[in-house]
């Protein structure tokens, strides 16, 4: 079984994720993940905070910023299943309220509005 980390949004919602060593394979089901790396604290940093198919997303390297993740040095994948898409799309925002770090230029997300 996979350990687990807890992430914090900007709402102060603690979300349980299940952490992976890259490469990793995931089903194929909707969820949230984060693709992140230890820093010099050993502390989990993410580099990008998304969601959607997760088996697309991770597993097959089918991600849009998958040049960008493995150049900042991602290491791992933080992923649960999310019960909707509504919901999944608010925690991925919630998250990135707080983790503005996974935003371009420290992380791989894009900001709002390009």
């Amino acid at each position: 079984m996979a350990s687990t980390c807890e992430w914090i949004g900007a709402s102060g919602t603690r979300y349980t994720y299940y952490i992976y060593e890259l490469p990793a394979t995931l089903k194929d089901a909707l969820g949230n993940y984060i693709f992140s790396k230890r820093n010099s604290e050993n502390r989990w940093v993410p580099i990008y905070i998304g969601e959607g198919d997760l088996y697309d997303r991770v597993s097959i390297g089918g991600h849009l910023q998958s040049s960008c993740i493995a150049r900042k040095g991602a290491t791992h994948v933080h992923a649960h299943l999310a019960d909707d898409k509504e919901d999944s799309q608010s925690e991925e925002a919630d998250l990135l309220g707080r983790y503005t770090s996974a935003y371009q230029p420290s992380g791989c997300n894009e900001s709002p509005g390009g």
